[in-house]
């Protein structure tokens, strides 16, 4: 991950073609522009970590709110924490 920790609040993991991450990105609407998005099939260490947090198993959105992952999270959950 690039950013600092400071700089990347909410993070998530997605992947093209997924139609839960599509969900999540209508959901979010503008506001899915303060977390930082992360292709994991353009970025091997962000796939790595989808599975080790997810049983090893590539399940997409994962979302990192506050350094703590959440697999395919209510859309309200990620709004609050990006409205924080």
């Amino acid at each position: 991950m690039a950013l600092p920790a400071e700089d990347r609040r909410v993070v998530i993991y997605w992947r093209p073609g997924c139609m839960f991450c599509q969900r999540l990105r209508g959901a979010l609407g503008r506001q899915g522009r303060g977390a930082q998005w992360i292709n994991i099939w353009q970025d091997d260490e962000a796939a790595a970590f989808v599975r080790s947090v997810n049983g090893g198993n590539e399940v997409v959105p994962t979302v990192v709110i506050d350094d703590v992952p959440h697999t395919n999270p209510d859309p309200a959950l990620v709004k609050t924490a990006l409205a924080a």
